[in-house]
């Protein structure tokens, strides 16, 4: 729900207005003023960390120390995925690609409609809504527990729905404060601000804790009554087997009242809670670090990505209490930080940003796209992928070969520290995780290629983020060339303009095709450019340039606006690519991600059209 929130730049300097409009009745939406030139973002949250002891404690010097449990860390947040799917997709890929928890959209009933934002107006706790119901919910849970993958519930106490009255979508009839067998109109903050109590002054506690938030009906969080019934709720969910739960609008109930409602519940579970970190704001994150942990979205400006080493100095909650993440389903839809259609890269450069550094447990977002920031999820809720993304109108980030191939490396260096900085300007970075991991973030528009001094043992590695290891073969671009530690322990690596690559795990060299021959491979691209723009292809195999624009090959505009070109590639071998456009001005502009990916026939030819995106 809807929260005052700053944002992250890697890559341009940006002033943001302290004062965020909400712009949207009942969607959760917020938006912040900001300088017009501003281009890609990184927004980090700050929310919690993980571990199950089974008693209550909520003491800050309990918590302090604590930090994710178990050696699989990163959360997916599977927004708006039905029950049945979620289970399938914590079989076939999400616990063996090696994630530790998904985040799940609210289980409760709620008021219908197509829209996403229906889920997060509560008409009762029956456990129905359109993700399916408490058998589905519950199996749902112990699929993805027997798959090693534990689960994460969004959880809403501050309120319940926005609208008068109606029937919600399991069939309980409610008005405005009156739901019948649960709240009546005592149950509720009335907080006399007309006309119609929501709040006005977010710079007023008492405003923000006990005011309406967007016409949202605010329950008086602060009677026993209803921390009774919100810790009913919260042991239910326990039971069922949920590990976890993300605290909707956790600023808007005061932090001893949380502390209160937690104090009631059977077990100890993961808490996370959404709460603005900023200077002049009344209500701090350091007040519900008692509770668990806490939620923050938080900036820093200017001076590149080489300010991001050390983190923990930021003067935010400690990296042991945070969580960070690139977008959620409220900043997808803003406009006003990464997302998947952000140019150049930087949308998955952040994410992979945000798995390879030490700060934090990081949660990657899986989402679907929209043509509205109202709609719902496509395919009636049904959660589908392909192999590396996703398909009937999902995303599937999670699927992203870069994305997966960092929740490997950050599995893998665990808790080690960074090692090895190097930054030779504000758009380039490298660092190690101790012995067990490098990597090398390019951000510039030009390709960087350096002799790296790190501290990982001698032999040959593979890049995890453009392919795997398999039976010691890299399947991926790998770097160029391939990084060899030597016993100096030193490697030299080569990445093009807004890429980045990573080492984790042993390889042997870089993949290569079988067969004799070449195969005629002929692309027809759609492409709509201005007089004097051009198109061309670059990828991961010497024959297309090895990831350097510079080496790119040019396609033809006979045909415009399709572009076509024949390149002469090995027979059986796999590749990715991707098409650039050259600006008049020698520029370079990269299509979204993820990478295209390919395998050329045995023999003979082949045709592949795609169109720019």
């Amino acid at each position: 729900m809807p929260v005052r929130h700053l944002t992250v730049t890697p890559r341009y300097s940006w002033n943001c207005d302290a004062r965020i409009n909400i712009t949207s009745a009942r969607l959760g939406i917020v938006k912040a003023k900001m300088w017009p030139s501003l281009l890609p973002l990184l927004a980090w949250s700050v929310q919690s960390t993980l571990a199950f002891p089974t008693q209550l404690n909520s003491t800050v010097d309990v918590f302090e120390s604590r930090a994710p449990s178990g050696s699989k860390t990163v959360i997916i947040q599977m927004f708006e995925w039905t029950w049945d799917s979620i289970a399938a997709e914590c079989t076939n890929f999400i616990g063996p690609a090696g994630y530790g928890f998904v985040q799940v959209s609210p289980p409760q009933e709620h008021i219908t409609g197509s829209q996403w934002w229906t889920d997060y107006q509560p008409v009762s706790y029956i456990l129905t809504s359109k993700r399916g119901n408490q058998a589905q919910f519950q199996s749902m849970i112990s699929t993805c527990h027997a798959a090693g993958v534990k689960v994460i519930s969004d959880t809403l106490f501050n309120h319940m729905t926005a609208s008068n009255s109606g029937t919600g979508i399991a069939g309980s009839s409610y008005t405005y404060y009156n739901y019948p067998g649960i709240y009546q109109n005592q149950d509720f903050h009335h907080c006399g601000l007309e006309p119609n109590d929501d709040i006005v002054n977010y710079d007023n506690r008492l405003e923000v804790q006990t005011c309406q938030l967007d016409g949202l009906a605010d329950l008086a969080t602060n009677t026993t009554y209803v921390q009774s019934v919100l810790a009913a709720y919260g042991n239910h969910l326990i039971s069922l087997g949920v590990d976890g739960f993300r605290l909707d609008a956790a600023k808007h109930i005061a932090a001893t009242e949380i502390a209160t409602i937690l104090s009631l519940l059977t077990s100890k579970p993961y808490i996370t809670q959404e709460v603005i970190w900023g200077a002049g704001e009344p209500i701090q994150p350091s007040e519900y670090v008692g509770n668990d942990t806490t939620a923050l979205q938080t900036a820093f400006s200017g001076g590149g990505i080489s300010s991001l080493q050390n983190l923990d100095s930021m003067g935010w909650v400690s990296g042991s209490q945070a969580n960070v993440f690139v977008a959620n389903h409220d900043t997808e839809r803003n406009g006003d930080s990464l997302n998947i259609n952000s140019p150049s890269n930087t949308y998955i450069t952040a994410t992979i940003f945000s798995l390879a550094h030490s700060y934090g447990t990081p949660t990657i977002l899986s989402s679907y796209s929209y043509s509205t920031i109202d709609d719902g999820a496509p395919n009636g809720g049904v959660g589908t992928c392909s192999a590396t993304g996703g398909a009937n109108g999902w995303l599937c980030q999670h699927r992203f070969v870069a994305i997966t191939g960092m929740v490997g490396f950050r599995n893998q260096v665990g808790s080690a520290a960074i090692t090895n900085w190097v930054s030779p300007q504000s758009q380039q970075i490298a660092f190690g995780r101790g012995s067990a991991g490098f990597v090398a973030i390019n951000n510039a528009d030009s390709a960087w290629t350096m002799t790296f001094t790190t501290s990982l043992p001698n032999n040959a590695y593979c890049d995890v983020i453009s392919g795997t290891s398999s039976n010691g073969v890299c399947t991926g671009a790998g770097f160029s060339p391939s990084p060899v530690v030597s016993s100096q322990r030193q490697s030299r690596h080569a990445a093009p303009s807004r890429s980045t690559r990573g080492n984790s795990g042993r390889g042997s060299g870089t993949g290569t095709g079988t067969g004799s021959g070449t195969v005629a491979v002929s692309w027809a691209e759609t492409a709509t450019t201005t007089f004097g723009e051009n198109i061309f292809l670059v990828g991961s195999i010497s024959q297309l340039g090895t990831w350097d624009p510079t080496a790119s090959l040019p396609l033809s505009a006979a045909t415009y606006p399709i572009w076509t070109i024949t390149v002469n590639l090995p027979p059986n071998t796999s590749f990715q690519y991707k098409f650039i456009r050259k600006e008049t001005d020698g520029s370079v502009v990269w299509e979204s991600d993820p990478n295209r990916s390919a395998t050329t026939n045995s023999s003979g030819s082949q045709t592949i059209s795609t169109s720019w995106r």
